[in-house]
């Protein structure tokens, strides 16, 4: 059935919601898709895209592949997340800049409520899925606390993240800015994304290629892992629900070192602007902490981001009932 204006800038508003969610660790846009009805029209939508595309606009014209595609659905979505997302990645530079204890503590609230909201969802404690949780756990730590193979702002580096990321469009309760955060390049995601947003503003060319030919090395490798990992991961939630679970909620309990608010920078580095950045930290007591620990703040943020998620999953619980 043909949809109207109105009807599509209602799912701009849904894009606008889930961009939001994207851009911040621990919330996925993929439970807001699902909260506001659109899910499985999204993967569906996304499922169905090919190169048969093309056939169809040769054999029977581009408005007849556009609406058999529905991507007008996928167009006016996307342009609410992209609108968020550029809009808000302003506001978390400035928060990493300015007040990353208090934006960590945030985050690690939400991941908190996330490994309790995908830890329920296991059905059957059997000793191979605890065993499953802790080895997960483990390897996810030691990735936190190893020092880079290679620079965020490498272009081989970033496509392996774009590659990694796209799981996040899969699994259940994660965000793709979660990956991102845990691979290092979170930060440099933001950068590229107010890059993007200063050149569109300014009409900077030179600063518009940099951002866009960043994002498009991204795409490339998201576009490869979700052709790779979409059917695998389907077919491991089918046979091996409890364990693939089990893996997910102990990588997500390993992460929240990276994601511990007060840390000891070991080594510094230079990003794409010029600028000295961290580039190994490590996570240290608030008593240790030079400066303020904002301990009041902290606990009131990561309650905060603990709440939202919890939130989230009950108005979830209401849409599935």
């Amino acid at each position: 059935m043909p949809r109207n204006l109105k009807e599509y800038l209602i799912i701009s508003a849904k894009g606008l919601a889930m961009g939001a969610a994207d851009v911040v660790p621990g919330v996925s846009g993929g439970t807001i898709a699902f909260i506001s009805g659109i899910y499985e029209e999204l993967i569906e939508t996304i499922n169905n895209l090919d190169f048969g595309f093309f056939s169809t606009w040769k054999q029977e014209g581009f408005k007849a592949s556009w609406k058999k595609y529905n991507l007008s659905f996928l167009s006016a979505l996307f342009l609410g997340i992209i609108t968020s997302i550029l809009s808000l990645a302003r506001l978390i530079k400035w928060l990493l800049h300015n007040e990353p204890i208090l934006l960590w503590a945030f985050f690690f609230g939400l991941v908190l409520a996330s490994i309790v909201y995908i830890g329920k969802q296991i059905t059957v404690w059997k000793p191979k899925v605890i065993f499953g949780i802790v080895l997960a756990a483990v390897l996810s730590y030691f990735i936190t606390i190893a020092e880079p193979l290679s620079s965020p702002d490498s272009n081989w580096y970033l496509m392996f993240c774009g590659f990694i990321a796209i799981i996040a469009m899969i699994l259940p309760g994660v965000s793709g800015a979660f990956i991102l955060l845990i691979l290092g390049v979170y930060q440099t995601a933001i950068d590229i994304l107010n890059q993007l947003r200063e050149g569109l503003v300014h009409m900077n060319f030179d600063m518009l290629w940099q951002a866009i030919s960043k994002i498009l090395i991204m795409a490339i490798g998201a576009i490869i892992g979700l052709k790779l990992f979409s059917k695998v991961l389907n077919w491991m939630f089918k046979h091996h629900n409890n364990m693939t679970l089990a893996i997910l909620t102990g990588f997500m309990i390993g992460s929240l070192n990276k994601l511990w608010p007060w840390k000891e920078v070991l080594s510094w580095r230079t990003n794409s602007e010029g600028l000295k950045v961290p580039f190994i930290e490590k996570s240290i007591l608030p008593s240790q902490f030079d400066g303020d620990p904002k301990l009041i703040w902290v606990l009131g943020l990561v309650t905060v981001g603990f709440l939202l998620i919890l939130t989230l999953e009950r108005l979830s619980t209401k849409k599935t009932d």
